[in-house]
């Protein structure tokens, strides 16, 4: 079957990860991941080289396995901390490192210098305030300049930063802030969204009062809003000291620099602990290898700071001397052009926005599209979950203008990026992953740890990586630990990452969404994310999940929820529509045995679809497990008025 994206002479002489690949003497992809894998000395050893990492003194080896696969570390005996890489650009150059709009349409610029002389200024005022390495400092901000000083201003101290997603309630922040001993809080005033504003202090406080360790709430005047004053109150204008001489911490690579909280089923949040060699590190390969951005392209990824692919962004995108463009707002307001006249004004090369997005901004249709010039797009991006087809499409034409690939990425938070991606030097099929990221020895198994191929399985990971986390937070480095217990103990020295995936005939590789959301159908193991594509589609179908229910006969049965299409009524007769068509794609056994439909599904603020709390809330579970990166609560009251009775 021929590509849906084929590489033009100008992607592929420009590739930065050919360069790389022929300098170190691979001819083609495939010589290059064998490389990446079977010797891990030379192919990370190169890779910091190509990727310029500023070393303060150099390592003696690349990595250190002796205590173990899971708790191996990197670059010993190396002293490095990455603020030093992402801010090596500032030499007067003039060259802009950020680009940061609001909703409200300001837009303010800083060039590397102006941005290092604030990361300087904001560091120093962290240590007046009696920070020191080691601590940890949370940062609750929108997507502003604010937001990315302070995440560099804490590691240029070689404290710890504590990512906090901005819409978070005050219980769910004040959850990592004990669990991180946090010393610092780092809030605004508030933020816009949809035009109203979003008040953020008064959450910052009731959180920090549930907090002993947080000595300090620091406020940026984001919206100019009046606001209750406590003691432990500190503006950010007062902290920053102007003038200030930029004093880079004497870090270790293996030295902690930021611990962020993922949320599971079950259980409290995990603090997933990065280190400077470590997840900054992975991030710059991946947008260097994966994405191909380079110094001077200018990169826009739709996230937040408490997601992976705020900091993700920040540390990766200045290392590699790229503009960064942080937009704190939402993507269809004022209206459904927003996102690409962003994309118009600031000339962006690479944009990153999840599928959920995409399905959003599609129901507008293509005009908002095509009413702004997208000329500038070079590299189109995507994460956070499966595509179906009918988007991807939609995605590649009206966006990308058919000549942009979409570079499909999916790892993870403990990962430091990916796991599986595209390349700019590599054909493209829709929906569909080139294979493992260089540098990772990822493989598809069948439930004793055997490799599959045409068929769906667990995707593990053979061995260790520069970007892997370093354990969770206050978690015993043993194997009784929830880290080893959570990723390695159900094959030896195996990072089982809990998604199933799959490798076609022609060796395109898929995700078929988390393998705890996996549903059988009379003895089929199907992934939902294959059922949702054949839902959407239907012409009248918008969105879709699907979920495993109990059945006396199968065991268990499919039931989709449906967000139609406007202009398409909910009724008995397009659920059986719908049904027949995921019946017409998948089979006859695998024909849903209800659709339910809805105004929304229940989605975390970067676009993820959680199923488990559908499938909870569907089948009259009182507790839904963590429910702090949801951003539509009122999801679940519609979801609970359709139980079963």
């Amino acid at each position: 079957m021929a590509a849906a994206w084929t590489p033009t002479s100008q992607y592929i002489e420009r590739s930065r990860l050919r360069a790389f690949a022929m300098k170190n003497g691979c001819t083609d992809y495939a010589a290059l991941l064998r490389w990446s894998t079977e010797d891990l000395e030379g192919f990370w050893a190169a890779t910091e080289r190509d990727l310029r990492i500023s070393w303060r003194a150099p390592y003696t080896h690349v990595l250190d396995t002796s205590r173990g696969m899971p708790w191996t570390t990197w670059w010993t005996g190396g002293r490095m901390n990455y603020v030093a890489t992402a801010l090596r650009h500032a030499d007067g150059s003039g060259r802009v490192a950020i680009v940061a709009e609001t909703e409200e349409g300001t837009v303010r610029t800083l060039t590397y210098r102006e941005l290092s002389d604030q990361v300087a200024s904001f560091a120093a005022g962290l240590r007046s305030l009696g920070t020191k390495r080691g601590d940890r400092i949370a940062v609750f901000l929108p997507l502003t300049v604010e937001c990315a000083v302070a995440v560099l201003a804490i590691g240029a101290i070689g404290a710890v930063f504590i990512p906090i997603f901005s819409g978070y309630g005050a219980e769910a922040i004040a959850g990592r802030l004990r669990d991180a001993d946090a010393k610092v809080l780092i809030c605004a005033d508030g933020f816009y969204r949809r035009g109203k504003v979003v008040p953020m202090k008064e959450t910052a406080d009731e959180a920090a009062d549930g907090a002993p360790s947080v000595d300090a709430v620091v406020v940026v005047d984001r919206v100019g809003r009046a606001y209750p004053k406590r003691g432990r109150d500190v503006l950010w204008s007062d902290v920053t000291h102007a003038g200030a001489v930029l004093d880079i911490a004497d870090t270790s690579a293996e030295d902690p620099f930021m611990v962020i909280y993922t949320s599971g089923t079950t259980g409290k949040p995990k603090g997933a602990q990065h280190v400077h060699g470590g997840f900054p590190v992975k991030a710059a390969q991946d947008l260097a290898h994966c994405f191909d951005l380079q110094e001077g392209d200018v990169i826009l990824w739709s996230t937040d700071i408490g997601w992976m692919m705020g900091p993700w962004l920040i540390a990766g995108g200045l290392m590699l001397g790229a503009t960064i463009v942080l937009y704190d707002g939402t993507p269809d307001f004022p209206d459904a052009s927003r996102m690409w006249s962003l994309v118009e004004r600031h000339r962006v090369t690479h944009l990153g926005i999840s599928p959920t997005a995409i399905r959003g901004l599609m129901r507008s249709g293509e005009d908002p599209v095509r009413a702004k010039d997208r000329s500038s797009l070079f590299v189109l991006g995507s994460t956070g979950e499966p595509w179906n087809p009918d988007p991807w499409w939609w995605y590649f034409r009206n966006v990308g203008e058919s000549r942009c690939p979409i570079i499909n990425y999916s790892g993870g938070t403990e990962i430091s990026g990916g796991i599986v991606g595209c390349t700019t030097w590599t054909p493209i099929q829709p929906s569909s992953f080139i294979g493992p990221c260089p540098g990772m020895a990822a493989d598809v198994v069948d439930e004793k740890g055997r490799s599959v191929r045409g068929a769906v399985g667990e995707l593990v990971i053979r061995k260790p990586w520069p970007g892997m986390t370093r354990g969770f937070w206050r978690d015993p480095s043993t194997a009784a630990g929830r880290y080893f217990q959570t990723y390695w103990s159900r094959f030896p020295n195996t990072w089982v990452h809990g998604d199933w995936a799959r490798i076609d005939d022609e060796g395109y590789w898929y995700i078929e969404g988390r393998s705890d959301d996996t549903l059988k159908i009379a003895g089929k193991r199907v992934g939902p994310a294959e059922v949702e594509s054949a839902a959407v589609a239907h012409p009248a179908v918008s969105e879709a999940a699907a979920i495993g229910v109990p059945h006396e006969i199968k065991g268990e049965a499919i039931v989709v929820f449906v967000v139609p299409r406007p202009l398409h009524a909910p009724t008995d007769e397009l659920a059986r529509s719908v049904q027949d068509k995921i019946a017409e794609i998948l089979g006859k056994p695998l024909r849903p045995e209800a659709v339910r439909f809805v105004t929304q599904l229940p989605k975390t603020r970067n676009a993820k679809i959680l199923r488990r709390v559908i499938r909870g809330a569907y089948l009259g579970k009182q507790d839904l497990g963590d429910l702090s990166s949801l951003e539509n609560p009122a999801a679940i009251d519609e979801l609970r008025s359709l139980t079963p009775r």
